[in-house]
């Protein structure tokens, strides 16, 4: 049985084996466990899944709990996808942002047929401007 845990206070180490058990590890920076801490710590709306003591999702999120909710993370472990365990974290998390809040997201490639299927919209005009990149 799947249970759902509200909060940010995790072993971080832990939460890195988690991502590197799901494709979204290759696009996280796992091998900077600082980064990794600063990135989970400064998150204000993290919800987890557990198998027991098995962490086998995350939603890492940053919310005003008014207008929008950016779901920067969803990851399952693999091993544990196809279970509807992505679904409920990303339930609680629009639960949690509030019944206003819109909740917002960049599809990991891999993940760009998911979205839609549990009830996401395509929005055309999102942009990104990476840290290291100047604003001109």
């Amino acid at each position: 049985m799947i249970s759902y845990r509200t909060g940010n206070k995790l072993d971080v180490d832990a939460v890195i084996e988690l991502y590197r058990s799901c494709s979204l590890g290759a696009r996280r920076p796992t091998g900077d466990r600082a980064r990794m801490a600063a990135m989970l710590a400064n998150a204000n709306l993290v919800i987890t899944a557990w198998d027991g003591e098995l962490m086998v999702g995350i939603s890492r999120s940053v919310t005003d709990f008014a207008y929008a909710t950016y779901l920067s993370d969803l990851a399952v472990r693999e091993s544990y996808q196809q279970r509807g365990i992505g679904r409920e974290l990303i339930r609680l998390t629009q639960e949690a942002g509030g019944p206003q809040a819109t909740v917002i997201l960049l599809a990991a490639p891999a993940a760009v047929d998911y979205y839609p299927h549990v009830g996401f919209t395509r929005h055309d005009s999102a942009w990104i401007l990476k840290g290291s990149e100047p604003l001109r």
